[in-house]
């Protein structure tokens, strides 16, 4: 792979850089910065090269046409706060603003351009659309340089075809990313476990089915584990529950058996009446859900008390650990205490710990926990769980010799 490192001459050269700006915003105010902190690295470096930096990013999904929602402003903004130095934004992303802003910079500026899926060419199916698009970004640039890895799972015009357009290159956070997560596949240090969470199992057969043979632990937690509870026989009530998928289970958790992978569920559950903050709530066998107060209504909304420090044991023994997924639905109060748990357990593990970006990088901050804390926080969900499905990403697949 073509890495920024082994670059020697950046001094003047205009730099455009894919970076995952895709941050949670409630109205202007950004709810977590994680991803413009991650791409900072790359950019600082750049402009201490004196490169002229282009930042293009994505932001939700505007449908390719404008929509001030979705506008990159609010990181921009943040992003110059973090360089400790002026950002400039355009208000376009290759208009006649991107053009002048980029005409003027200074070595060492840097320009955050609107977001790339204001234009339909970025997401098109159509492949000439997206290089007709990827030609008019790389009229900006006299390099590429490939940062975004929450995005490098897409074939999408920045991504893929800008990266055959002009010489292009890894960026740090690729990197690490690749380092870490190829750590979890190739001779992890043992014993290694898998926490997954998150609501459909479906989501993560892939994962399962790859990483099988490699683990020592899997442990099952969030609405995900009901199809697993469903499998084993279990009444589950109205819990989130994946029907199509039980077939399915039951071969893992039979391979499981006869590869020596200890599969752990969890012995109780936090039940609810209803999905919200004021419902009423009761910790119930994980093998007789519909035993709650609720009967056959009642919904299973975290893992309870006692399978949450089962889980922070075994987390606790082991030397590698990956976790994605939330153990319930964190945003309530009530139904965090999995979560918070899990997420304790990973911040005091001896060896790698590697939360899995997506809803648990979310999670542990909306927790009161830092990056610091952990091994490494993946920016990259739906990319990180594709690269340890054992699938070839297309953003990078492009940065190969």
């Amino acid at each position: 792979m073509r890495k920024l490192s082994e670059l020697t001459s950046l001094d003047g050269k205009r730099v455009i850089i894919r970076c995952d700006l895709n941050v949670p915003l409630d109205g202007k105010q950004i709810t977590d910065d994680g991803r413009i902190v991650a791409s900072v690295p790359t950019i600082k470096y750049l402009v201490e090269q004196g490169a002229k930096v282009i930042v293009i990013s994505h932001l939700g999904r505007p449908e390719g046409a404008p929509d001030e929602r979705y506008s990159l402003e609010p990181a921009a903004a943040r992003l110059a706060e973090l360089l400790g130095q002026p950002v400039f934004f355009a208000a376009d992303t290759v208009g006649s603003e991107a053009r002048g802003v980029v005409k003027a910079l200074d070595r060492g500026g840097v320009v955050v351009l609107e977001n790339l899926r204001f234009n339909a060419g970025e997401t098109s199916k159509d492949e000439q659309e997206r290089k007709d698009f990827a030609a008019k970004l790389a009229d900006f640039g006299d390099l590429f340089v490939s940062d975004g890895f929450g995005v490098v799972h897409r074939k999408q015009a920045s991504v893929f075809e800008l990266a055959q357009i002009l010489p292009s290159y890894a960026g740090f956070l690729i990197e690490k990313e690749l380092d870490v997560l190829s750590r979890l596949t190739s001779n992890p240090e043992r014993p290694y476990a898998v926490v997954l969470g998150g609501s459909k199992v479906s989501d993560k057969l892939g994962v399962i089915d790859h990483l099988l043979p490699t683990v020592n632990k899997l442990l099952i937690g969030g609405g995900m584990v009901f199809t697993f509870l469903a499998a084993q026989g279990f009444k589950v009530g109205a819990s989130l529950l994946e029907v199509d998928q039980i077939d399915t289970v039951k071969e893992y958790l039979t391979r499981a058996e006869s590869l020596g992978v200890e599969v752990v569920l969890p012995t109780d559950i936090v039940v609810a009446s209803k999905f919200g903050a004021d419902a009423e709530v009761a910790i119930t066998s994980a093998s007789d859900i519909e035993s709650s107060p609720f009967g056959a209504s009642g919904l299973g909304l975290d893992i309870g008390p006692e399978s949450a420090a089962a889980f922070a044991r075994e987390i606790g023994e082991a030397k590698t650990v990956f976790w994605n997924g939330p153990m319930g639905v964190f945003e309530i109060d009530k139904f965090a205490g999995g979560t918070k748990a899990v997420a304790k357990a990973l911040t005091e593990v001896s060896g790698l710990s590697v939360v899995g970006g997506g809803d648990s990088a979310a999670a542990v901050r909306i927790l009161g926990f830092t990056d610091e804390q952990f091994g490494h926080i993946s920016t990259g969900g739906g990319a990180s769980l594709e690269f340890l499905e054992g699938k070839k990403l297309p953003g990078l697949e492009v940065l190969n010799d």
